[in-house]
């Protein structure tokens, strides 16, 4: 199984609206028929430490069967529509997938 995890910092300025159509813009990506699983959130109010990181504004995280279903998903017309849509939005985006262990 492959964990796609992708966190958006978001540009400043986006109203409550514009916030809630990017939330369905991410519930989307649940529908494209290679997507096993998906969920996405804000940052928890844990506390602060070292190690942590909770400045981003959304978090993505899709699972794949493989590897393959991975790819396909990256040039589905249905991921093109959500990153066409909403790239204008993105200040910053960082990626991190993850080939699970058994």
């Amino acid at each position: 199984m492959v964990r796609h995890s992708v966190y958006f910092w978001l540009i400043d300025g986006l109203t409550d609206e514009q916030k809630q159509q990017f939330e369905g813009g991410l519930r989307a990506l649940f529908d494209i028929d290679v997507v096993q699983r998906g969920s996405y959130g804000k940052p928890a109010a844990t506390p602060e430490r070292p190690v942590t990181n909770n400045d981003y504004d959304y978090a993505l995280f899709l699972e794949f069967a493989s590897v393959e279903d991975h790819n396909t998903y990256q040039v589905h017309p249905d991921h093109d529509v959500f990153v066409d849509g909403f790239k204008a939005w993105f200040g910053t985006v960082k990626v991190f997938d993850c080939e699970m262990a058994d």
